[in-house]
Order: structure tokens, then C-alpha cells, then sequence
């Protein structure tokens, strides 16, 4: 490969990162599988960027190679046998004074997010993200009216996850 465009590559990638890293939060359960979805999603982008032609904002490349390269391997891995996560068995010590509210709104939020099916989990993520719907819908490859009805609807399942 071109030493410029590895160059390139390597220096967008450090940039956005932390669009990998959210994606990979989203889509798994443990450190392990964390590390192992940004390595599968930084595979993924480094074969497909040189088609990348810079039609979109790289940012909104990134995501949709990320989300569609975790929507693939969460799909897959659905055929496998579920076991228990290790956090849920982990033991952690606080403080008295420490206050867990933030996180276990979070926890719960987690929890809720990963009851939905891909796209919505995807919907969810790049609205957390601030985007636009047609930011939104460019990623997901879908229109803005639909993004915008699908995430009513999402909206509305989280209000039922969330409050029983």
C-alpha cells in the first residue's frame, strides 16, 4: 500500500477514534469483546478506505463502516450460545460519599439500548451523538422522514423499557 494513504488512514483514525470506541461500548458486554470489535471495525475501515471518496464527512464514514461492521458480527454472534458477563458477577468496593446515580441512570440506559433491535440501536447512538437526522439518515442509508419515524418509535419503546 501507499505509504501516504497508510499515513492518511493512520492519522484520521487516531482523530476519531472514539467513534470506534463508542460503537464497540455499544455493541458489547466486556473489556475482551471491546478490544476485539475495535480490532474487527479498524480492519474493516482500513480495507475499505481506499474507495473512500470524501462524498461524506469521514466522521460519517467511519460510523457507518463501524455500526455496519458491529451489526454483522452481533448478528453472527447471536448463533452462538449466550453466557453470563463477567461485570455481573464482579464485586466492586465504594465510598460512602460516592454517588452512583449517573452511573446506574447509565447502567439502566445500557440495559434498555441493548434490548432494541440493530437499527434502533444505531437510531439511539447517533441521536446521543447530536446528529442531525440527516446526518442520521446518511449513516443508516435510509430517508429522513424514516429516520425520523423510526426514532418516535424508539423513543416511545425506551419510555416502555424504562419506565415499566
Amino acid at each position: 500500500m501507499n505509504k501516504e494513504l497508510e499515513h492518511n488512514f493512520v492519522e484520521l483514525l487516531e482523530k476519531h477514534q472514539n467513534i470506534v470506541h463508542k460503537v464497540c461500548r455499544l455493541y458489547t458486554n466486556n473489556q475482551d469483546a471491546h478490544n476485539d470489535l475495535f480490532q474487527e471495525i479498524t480492519i474493516q475501515l482500513w480495507k475499505a478506505y481506499p474507495k473512500f471518496r470524501g462524498d461524506a464527512k469521514f466522521s460519517t464514514w467511519m460510523y457507518r463502516v463501524g455500526l455496519n461492521t458491529a451489526i454483522t458480527l452481533y448478528r453472527k454472534s447471536k448463533r452462538t450460545i449466550d453466557t453470563q458477563g463477567f461485570e455481573s458477577v464482579s464485586f466492586k468496593i465504594r465510598s460512602e460519599e460516592y454517588d452512583d446515580t449517573e452511573e446506574q441512570q447509565l447502567k439502566l440506559l445500557y440495559q434498555a439500548v441493548h434490548q432494541l433491535n440493530d437499527i434502533e440501536k444505531a437510531l439511539v447512538f447517533l441521536y446521543l451523538e447530536d446528529k442531525n437526522y440527516s446526518e442520521i439518515s446518511e449513516t443508516l442509508g435510509i430517508s429522513e422522514v424514516n429516520a425520523r419515524v423510526k426514532m418516535n418509535r424508539v423513543k416511545k419503546k425506551l419510555k416502555t423499557i424504562l419506565n415499566p
